[in-house]
C-alpha cells in the first residue's frame, strides 16, 4: 500500500516572531503574518485530494488548516502531535541566559543525551514515545491514502528522525519553516522524501 503524508508545521505567531520559547504548553494563535501563509498555503493545496487532517491539540495547527477544515476535509487532533514541552522556559523570551541554557541542551541532545529532558519539560526520546504511537494510528487507516498533518518545528525533526531511521542525535538535519511541508512517501515498509522544507509557494 502505497501511503502519502504531506507534513507542515503552523504558521507564524509572535511568539515566533519576538523569539519567546512556546512548546506545548503555550496555546498561541497566529499573527497576520501566520494567517496569510495559511491563506497562501491553502490556495497551494486547497483543491489537493486529501483523505483526512491530523493536527494537534494546539490551536495554531487548527488555525493554519483552517480552510481545509472549513471545505469539509475530515480532521482529528492528536496528542502525539503535540510541540515538545519546553518546561519552565515555556513564554519565556531568549535572553542571553535562556540562550545559552537552550544551545547547551541542543549541544547535549546532538551528542546523543537524547533521554536529557528541558528542567520541567520533555526529552525528545518521552517526545518520540508518544508520536510512535500518533504515527501508527495514522498508518493503519488503510482508506486513507493522503494524508495532511500539521505540528510543530522541534516535534517535526523528532518525527521525520524516527520515520527514517535517524538516531534523534541527528534529528536538527531537518529544516523547518513556518507552512512549509515536507511530502514523504510510504511504500511497502520504506519511507522515501519527495520534498523537503518546500516553502515554494509562500510568497516572502
Amino acid at each position: 500500500m502505497v501511503k502519502d503524508l504531506y507534513i507542515v508545521r503552523h504558521g507564524q505567531t509572535d511568539y515566533n516572531l519576538k523569539g519567546i520559547v512556546q512548546g506545548s504548553g503555550v496555546d498561541a494563535s497566529l499573527n497576520e503574518n501566520g494567517r496569510r501563509q495559511a491563506e497562501e498555503f491553502f490556495k497551494a493545496y486547497g483543491d489537493f485530494p486529501f483523505d483526512k487532517l491530523y493536527i494537534s491539540q494546539l490551536k495554531r495547527t487548527e488555525e493554519s488548516t483552517r480552510k481545509f477544515i472549513e471545505k469539509g476535509l475530515e480532521f482529528e487532533k492528536l496528542e502525539g502531535l503535540n510541540e515538545i514541552s519546553w518546561g519552565t522556559r515555556e513564554g519565556q523570551p531568549f535572553t542571553p541566559e535562556e540562550n545559552k541554557y537552550y544551545h547547551s541542551i541542543l549541544e547535549k541532545w546532538s551528542q546523543g543525551e537524547t533521554s536529557l529532558p528541558v528542567e520541567g519539560g520533555e526529552s525528545p526520546d518521552q517526545v518520540a514515545m508518544r508520536q510512535l504511537e500518533a504515527i501508527n494510528y495514522i498508518m493503519q487507516k488503510q482508506d486513507e491514502k493522503k494524508v495532511l498533518i500539521c505540528m510543530h518545528g522541534r516535534a517535526m525533526r523528532i518525527l521525520l528522525a524516527q520515520l527514517f531511521n535517524y538516531p534523534l542525535s541527528n534529528m536538527d538535519i531537518f529544516e523547518h519553516s513556518n507552512l512549509a511541508l515536507y511530502h514523504i512517501r510510504h511504500t511497502a515498509s520504506m519511507f522515501q522524501l519527495i520534498k523537503y522544507n518546500d516553502k515554494s509557494y509562500l510568497n516572502h
